[in-house]
């Protein structure tokens, strides 16, 4: 009797405790993805009926044994008017302040983390940032690989006092969606700093393919042998350097010396960081996933840039396996290609963050409902992080508001349709320049390099058939280096001197028209890795040259050094 007594008490106080919880992407101010079917989700006590009433809709759905529950919204018409949304369970939860309308994420690393704080028109932008029918959401950057099915955060109304620590490209990207369409917008924004590629895909998915088994196996080593503990020592010995490094410091200012270099970079917890295979995925992605969405934005690559070749696959991959697990078939998918950025080359040659570009445009004929914008015109040489970041969400804005909107406007950079030689001459013919192409700042066209059969590559003379007012399509190259041209290519370098445009003032798109190994190939025996091991090689062979020259010195001083006196 006093056994069933205890266990009467202990499942009342269970129920007791027991209430209604919602992920933080389900909450007041959201906006809700119109004219299509929307999930609620959420948990409860197992076996608890929740009902759910907005508007005109009444559902219910049972908590599983697990405790969660899911109710399907039937679609929407876009709504500026604020809704409220009632959800009882074993406690009752009122959501208000509701919009429907246009629901995207912002993903990708720090240029599309990058704030409006940052960029160039911060004061005017975070002034004039009075969008009430914006709603902005942040995910917290944890890198994980437990898969996190919530977060802290919560939806906000766009004003100048919430948009300065959004993202600048998602921030003018929903504007330019909101100004053009009249209907509330929501922002998803979960972009982590440096994050790789690989880190927001689901880590079994990069172990099942043979194609990232190098990868895997890499930081398998890496996860046998480093720790939460190892990192802590990393920490400890950090905070030493930083002691003596501020020591230093105070000792400088007061001598009237110049300070010491920038204070020691702390260590990262590489398991906890956004390189590790699924690890964004199960922290930054998961906790959304399944939420109502039109599409997704992304900015990233530069990362990845000296793995340029495994990211033509790799990409395409993750847009693939976002789609399939978010169930709500090809959703838009539009892209930022990297911008021009490092030194200028003098001379044509190869480069990892061209052949970046390249996987990155080679992804659009991969997929449904894909698209970029092409940037090599914004970046700066000495900033990784350019401050334009306005025009970079209006070009990407193009592509949404033509291919999903139906607003006609031209959204697509001039690409690479035909390429054949004519009289030692290269003929190119592109497409997407409906009213031709132009040159910006001088009339030269420049950009384009042209090689024969040896593969060296020389500057070429370019000029845009009939001249750059004639609506031309067609760009012819040449060069009295090259008299039997084989390939041609454009902005083939890391940052790019290039000028051609479409007549509508959209940048043509780099390319080669050549198939020649990548340098981020692992194959190509004169590739990036292979130039790794040369250097690394030569630097330990100029340092064993070093010790046996300074062997060889004491040795020679021994011999020559006068006898010592006698005592």
């Amino acid at each position: 009797m006093r056994k069933t007594i205890s266990l009467f008490l202990l499942a009342t106080s269970l129920t007791a405790q027991a209430e209604l919880r919602l992920p933080a992407i389900i909450g007041d101010n959201m906006v809700l993805q119109q004219k299509q079917s929307n999930p609620i989700w959420g948990w409860d006590a197992p076996g608890t009926e929740v009902n759910l009433a907005l508007g005109s809709q009444s559902k219910s759905a049972k908590a599983d044994d697990k405790g969660k529950w899911t109710i399907t919204l039937d679609p929407l018409p876009a709504s500026a008017i604020p809704a409220v949304m009632t959800i009882q369970g074993t406690t009752k939860r009122e959501l208000k302040n509701i919009l429907v309308g246009e629901v995207w994420v912002c993903s990708g690393q720090s240029n599309m983390g990058f704030n409006l704080n940052s960029v160039w028109d911060a004061g005017l932008d975070i002034a004039t940032a009075k969008y009430p029918q914006i709603r902005l959401i942040s995910v917290p950057q944890v890198g994980t690989q437990e898969l996190q099915d919530d977060f802290k955060g919560k939806w906000e109304e766009c004003s100048p006092a919430t948009a300065g620590d959004f993202t600048a490209v998602g921030y003018h990207y929903g504007r330019v969606l909101h100004e053009m369409l009249g209907v509330p917008v929501g922002l998803i924004d979960n972009a982590w700093g440096g994050s790789a590629c690989e880190a927001w895909v689901r880590r079994d998915v990069l172990e099942k393919d043979a194609r990232f088994k190098a990868l895997i196996e890499k930081w398998k080593q890496t996860e046998a042998t480093y720790s939460d503990a190892v990192h802590e020592q990393q920490m400890a010995e950090h905070k030493v350097k930083v002691d003596a490094w501020t020591v230093a410091r105070k000792a400088a200012i007061k001598a009237g010396q110049p300070a010491p270099a920038n204070l020691p970079r702390a260590p990262q917890n590489v398991l906890r960081g956004q390189h590790r295979p699924g690890n964004l995925y199960a922290g930054c992605l998961n906790p959304i996933l399944g939420y109502g969405i039109k599409g997704a934005i992304w900015y990233q690559g530069e990362s990845n840039a000296s793995r340029a070749f495994e990211y033509s696959y790799l990409f395409p991959l993750m847009i693939t396996h976002w789609r399939a697990e978010w169930k709500q078939g090809d959703f838009p998918f539009y892209w930022v290609q990297l911008a021009d950025f490092k030194q200028e080359q003098a001379e044509p040659g190869e480069s990892d963050w061209a052949e970046l570009r390249e996987s990155q445009t080679k992804s659009i004929s991969k997929l449904a409902n894909a698209g970029q914008c092409v940037i090599t015109d914004l970046g700066e040489a000495n900033d990784i992080h350019p401050k334009n970041k306005r025009d970079v969400a209006e070009r990407l804005a193009r592509w949404a508001l033509a291919r999903d909107y139906g607003v006609k406007l031209p959204y697509r950079s001039p690409e690479l349709k035909e390429f054949k030689v004519e009289g030692g001459k290269a003929l190119l013919t592109f497409d997407y320049a409906l009213q031709g192409l132009r040159t910006i700042d001088v009339d030269e066209v420049k950009g384009f390099a042209l090689c024969g059969a040896d593969q060296k590559w020389v500057w070429a003379k370019a000029s845009i058939l009939g001249g750059s007012k004639k609506g031309s399509n067609q760009i012819e190259v040449s060069s009295p280096q090259v008299p039997q041209p084989v390939a041609v290519r454009y902005a083939w370098s890391d940052n790019p001197i290039c000028n051609v445009f479409s007549a509508e003032g959209l940048p043509l798109t780099p390319f080669r028209t050549d198939d020649f190994p990548m340098i981020t190939d692992p194959a190509n025996p004169n590739g990036i890795e292979a130039l790794a091991a040369k250097q690394a090689e030569a630097v330990k062979a100029a340092q064993q040259k070093r010790q046996e020259d300074l062997k060889k010195a004491k040795m020679q001083q021994g011999k020559t050094a006068p006898p010592k006196k006698a005592a």
